[in-house]
């Protein structure tokens, strides 16, 4: 008989997610500090890593299997509530991001519907791949010509929210997951010569003429645009006191909760300034190998499976957290532009931790496969 061990879980994976929860709340806590909130946001982050860690134990309660076997609704649901926004949603800083729940706070349908797009397409993936062993040029592009539709529909309107960075990231997904599905390499240089052509042409008619862009486009794609292009003249309160503070943090840092510059979205998109000004070099770096090694394992834990649909969750999860980990650092340090991406597992927000910890529990799945069951 075989029964459920409920504690084996992934040590590699497990402790580096504890010193997340201790150097998030830490830091939102000291970002609160310098933002002079009312709102104890560290306890509120508390909070949610204690559903987060409850949720990534439900999705190891029922395994992948019934997760995978029900991806259409979730992909359904997920659209429902991303069209809802646009149409009931209040909007916030000029953005309909967000549903807003009395006592609770704001839930942002996005960040759950970047994890559905990984399970929906890693289900298509898999389908394909065990129907068609030897594909055709036809077979392939049709497979693509769905998968477009699928990536189409959470894009268009997620880009009307407007939300430009997480549009992004859906792409980058289903790049990353498309490469290792087995499919034909052509595919690739013609989508990014496509991508070449139509951003080329874009930001073409964004230097040609603003009026004229703005007439195609709208003023709030130019708006867009012309923040991810203006972002290489480093200027700006936020940045530049960012900066400051991380410049002068020196070896050690300021010290706990002793940021010393204020910056807006320091709790969020800026995190990272807040921890590097509070514990310096040696603290960055620590924080950094701690995300790299978190990284690899996940890498290896994709190279162990045999499961290929786990495979192709798995690099869409890598190749979302190693983007927003690299674009949220990078924007800080001024070497990205500024898109309002969040830092993995750091950032404070209940939405995009409970995303990140959904992909914990399918991690854990994965990853302790045969480590769950003993004999009894």
């Amino acid at each position: 008989m075989r029964e459920i061990s409920k504690y084996k879980v992934e040590k590699g994976i497990l402790i580096p997610l504890f010193l997340f929860v201790i150097i998030s709340v830490l830091t939102i806590f000291s970002a609160q500090t310098v933002l002079g909130s009312d709102t104890n946001l560290a306890l509120k982050q508390v909070i949610w890593y204690g559903i987060g860690f409850a949720l990534a134990y439900f999705i190891m309660a029922i395994g992948n299997k019934n997760v995978y076997k029900n991806v259409w609704l979730l992909y359904i649901i997920g659209n429902i509530a991303l069209l809802a926004l646009l149409i009931f949603a209040e909007p916030i800083n000029n953005a309909k991001c967000w549903f807003t729940i009395k006592h609770i706070g704001t839930v942002q349908p996005s960040e759950f519907m970047k994890i559905i797009l990984i399970l929906t397409l890693g289900s298509m993936i898999n389908n394909f791949n065990e129907n068609f062993k030897n594909p055709t040029v036809f077979e392939e592009f049709q497979f693509l010509f769905k998968v477009g539709l699928v990536l189409l529909v959470p894009s268009l309107l997620t880009f009307l929210q407007p939300d430009t960075g997480v549009v992004l990231i859906y792409l980058l997904i289903t790049v990353i997951m498309l490469f290792i599905s087995g499919i034909r390499y052509r595919w690739f240089i013609l989508l990014f010569a496509l991508a070449f052509l139509l951003i080329a042409g874009v930001v073409g008619v964004y230097f040609y003429s603003n009026d004229l862009f703005i007439k195609i486009f709208g003023t709030s794609f130019f708006l867009r645009i012309d923040r991810l292009l203006d972002w290489s003249n480093q200027s700006g309160y936020q940045l530049e006191n960012a900066l400051t503070s991380i410049g002068s943090a020196g070896m050690w840092g300021h010290g706990f909760n002793k940021t010393p510059l204020y910056f807006p979205e320091a709790q969020t998109d800026f995190i990272f300034a807040v921890y590097a000004s509070n514990f310096g070099l040696v603290g960055s770096i620590f924080l950094i190998l701690l995300i790299t090694y978190f990284d690899i394992k996940l890498i290896t834990t994709a190279l162990k499976t045999s499961s290929n649909i786990d495979k192709y969750v798995i690099a869409g999860i890598v190749g979302m957290l190693i983007y927003q980990q690299v674009q949220n650092i990078g924007m800080t340090f001024g070497l990205m532009p500024i898109t309002g991406i969040t830092l993995p597992f750091i950032s404070y927000g209940g939405s995009s931790l409970l995303s990140y910890m959904i992909m914990v529990g399918l991690i854990f799945n994965i990853s302790n496969n045969s480590l769950r069951y003993t004999n009894a």
